[in-house]
């Protein structure tokens, strides 16, 4: 068995026990007005159906339409699929303060340990966040948190998928170290003569020189 099916194989209290920090404790938001946040770890067969949903419906909102335009496409039985892929693993942005349990997430990043062209990564499948939470820096937080998973497993690399009409967020990962990945898909020349661009771009980030001093930005 080798590192990636080792890890996957563990339950959630050992995986986070072997591969994540003692503390998930957020970073503090810029502004003191926020509730006060936590972090919860999940897998795709231990978070509820309430925090299932919630994170659908943050998917859904955000993001639906930019499926339904690219060459994806939008299919909420597909998606909903996908985040019950078995060792999909989540980090939820939870407000302890918020009256229902169904509106309790308010941001979540999931992410699974698997191969992508011969290669040992950890791939983001999904960054969400309320827009009353962005540009905190929880994003960059909880990207930290999976690079760093990642990163004691001992994978090569993480990688993403994005857009490329979501400017906001292909700038905001290149902020963190991402450039785009040999395997990203290339213009296609159509036989008409046309060039069809692609609509996302996939991202990547070498892992091999996570060092220390990333561990120290996630509470600074």
């Amino acid at each position: 068995m080798d590192r990636i099916e080792a890890a996957n194989c563990l339950p959630l209290a050992l995986f986070r026990a072997r591969f994540l920090p003692a503390s998930l404790a957020p970073i503090a938001a810029n502004e003191p007005s926020l509730p006060s946040h936590r972090i919860q770890f999940e897998s795709s067969s231990t978070i509820s159906a309430d925090d299932f949903n919630s994170c659908f419906n943050i998917i859904a909102n955000s993001s639906a339409n930019a499926y339904a335009a690219s060459s994806v496409g939008w299919s909420p039985s597909k998606k909903r699929k996908e985040m019950k892929l078995p060792d999909l693993r989540y980090l939820l942005f939870v407000n302890p303060s918020a009256q229902e349990k169904r509106t309790r997430v308010e941001g979540f990043l999931s992410f699974m340990l698997t191969y992508e062209d011969g290669h040992e990564v950890v791939y983001c499948y999904e960054l969400h966040l309320a827009p009353s939470l962005q540009g905190q820096g929880l994003g960059k937080h909880l990207m930290n948190l999976m690079e760093q998973a990642g990163s004691n497993v001992g994978v090569e690399k993480s990688m993403l998928t994005v857009f490329v009409e979501n400017e906001a967020a292909v700038k905001f990962y290149d902020k963190l170290g991402y450039t785009e990945d040999e395997y990203s898909p290339e213009p296609r020349k159509m036989r008409n003569g046309r060039v069809k661009m692609p609509t996302y771009v996939i991202l990547s980030k070498s892992l091999q020189e996570w060092s220390t001093d990333d561990e120290g930005e996630q509470d600074g």
